[in-house]
């Protein structure tokens, strides 16, 4: 598992990739609220928008998630505290005046670049 990548991965590229096309500037891998040891993958700073790229397996997504058949009792605890870790996120970002934005990984890019184009189009008020 050391070998899987946290940043820089495929979708999330493919994203930043069309955010850029559509006008848009971000950081990448920004910890946008001081005191909260929390990376977004991508920062709108003024907008206060922070996009979440997740992967299927590590946060449980709803359509393809699935349990390892070995070691069952580790992968499910360490799991259900990933998820756990998100919601805590995206309170704690919330709760600072920013929005978090999750996009999964088996989104199709061009959908979840229209979805985060238009949300922070809306909070900057240029929509």
């Amino acid at each position: 598992m050391s070998r899987q990548k946290s940043r820089d991965t495929q979708v999330e590229v493919a994203l930043r990739r069309a955010l850029h096309g559509a006008g848009l500037r971000y950081r990448v891998h920004q910890r946008p609220i001081k005191g909260v040891r929390r990376e977004a993958d991508i920062v709108f700073g003024p907008a206060k928008v922070a996009i979440f790229v997740d992967g299927c397996f590590w946060h449980g997504c709803p359509e393809h998630a699935t349990w390892p058949k070995s070691n069952v009792a580790f992968w499910k605890e360490k799991l259900e505290r990933n998820r756990a870790r998100d919601r805590d996120t995206d309170a704690k970002f919330e709760s600072a005046g920013w929005l978090a934005v999750r996009v999964w990984e088996h989104e199709p890019v061009d959908v979840a670049a229209l979805r985060v184009i238009d949300v922070v189009r809306r909070r900057r008020g240029t929509a």
